[in-house]
């Protein structure tokens, strides 16, 4: 009966090491590039492989259906005089939603073609920096710099007809000179009801919330922090414990250091990978869906770069400079810039 056992226990370990997923080597990629035309696009949202929206610099909302052979794109004035910067775009599975940046802030749902302005916000300081829904679609939230003594954060509870502040004695307190960054609508991540956020310039910590963020936790990182360019740009997460961060200093951008870490304990503890070595600035991490956390991109103005061990190690894969990546699945990413949208396929 132990030698039974003891087979059994072994065929099920051959089994379950080949069912191990084998991160792929990449050296390097290629990236088919779309132009558009006088703007500047921080925010995408993928459906598909042949399907992309994007929010950019000029008031403009745009998107393909057919792989990029045709675009198209609303362009929207507030009071037929000001032209909102979208930098933030998020999606609810039936409407799209654009948060400018600077003063007024300006939220705009975007329906079957039509835009309708849900919320906006008067403050020389206001600058909104990222969107995104939870899981459920019901639930949103949106940050930005501070205004008072507290980071500015949105919520939404009926999948963003209405959006409401959340007062500053229900958030941490926020420390000097200490803000965020819209490079690319991703320092700024949820799964399920937890949300992470992510901020840099006289410190860079992690803000956490469990429950849609009606109550937060403050957790400090080792990352470059103290100026105002440097801090945390982009973070995200593979499962409730295993995050990532990327960043640096965008004045500096060619210096890697304390500009990369990862979590194993939900964002409560970072160290920092990669030390001194590649990449240096990037304003985008992501990691690439069913590979085990195993698959890493990021994305800046110096260019592309790969980690097949969950950032422990990169490899600089293109010098396209990108300010954000999402991914369709393991195979194909879409990828947003100055002027242009990119197409990324792994096959």
């Amino acid at each position: 009966m132990k030698r039974i056992i003891v087979i059994i226990f072994a065929f099920l370990l051959l089994i379950s090491c080949k069912q191990e997923y084998q991160p792929r080597n990449i050296e390097t990629i290629s990236i088919k590039e779309f132009k558009i035309e006088d703007s500047s696009i921080r925010a995408i949202q993928v459906l598909d492989s042949t399907s992309v929206f994007y929010a950019g610099s000029k008031g403009d909302v745009g998107f393909t259906t057919n792989r990029g052979a045709l675009w198209n794109a609303l362009h929207i004035k507030y009071k037929d005089s000001i032209t909102p910067h979208f930098r933030s775009l998020a999606f609810n599975g039936n409407d799209y939603f654009a948060l400018s940046i600077g003063n007024p802030a300006l939220l705009y749902k975007i329906s079957d073609g039509n835009f309708t302005l849900v919320y906006t916000e008067e403050n020389e300081k206001v600058f909104y920096d990222a969107l995104t829904f939870f899981d459920d679609n019901l639930h949103g939230i949106a940050v930005g710099d501070p205004t008072e003594n507290c980071a500015s954060i949105l919520i939404t509870e009926d999948g963003g007809e209405t959006w409401n502040k959340i007062p500053c004695e229900n958030l941490p307190e926020i420390t000097k000179d200490e803000a965020f960054f819209a490079a690319s609508n991703t320092n700024i991540a949820t799964i399920g009801s937890t949300v992470w956020i992510a901020s840099g310039g006289g410190k860079a910590r992690i803000l956490k919330a469990t429950n849609y963020g009606k109550s937060w936790q403050v957790f400090e990182t080792p990352f470059v922090q103290g100026n105002g360019p440097q801090g945390i740009y982009s973070i995200d997460f593979y499962d409730k414990n295993n995050g990532i961060a990327i960043g640096g200093d965008y004045s500096k951008p060619k210096e890697n250091i304390a500009n990369k870490a990862v979590t194993t304990d939900g964002g409560k503890t970072w160290t920092i990978v990669a030390n001194g070595k590649s990449p240096n600035y990037k304003s985008c991490v992501q990691y690439v869906p069913n590979t085990n956390g195993k698959e890493v991109f990021a994305v800046g103005k110096t260019g592309v770069s790969f980690s097949n061990d969950g950032g422990k190690t990169w490899k600089d894969v293109s010098k396209d400079g990108y300010y954000s990546i999402q991914f369709v699945d393991k195979n194909n990413a879409w990828l947003s810039g100055h002027h242009k949208i990119g197409k990324l396929n792994l096959q």
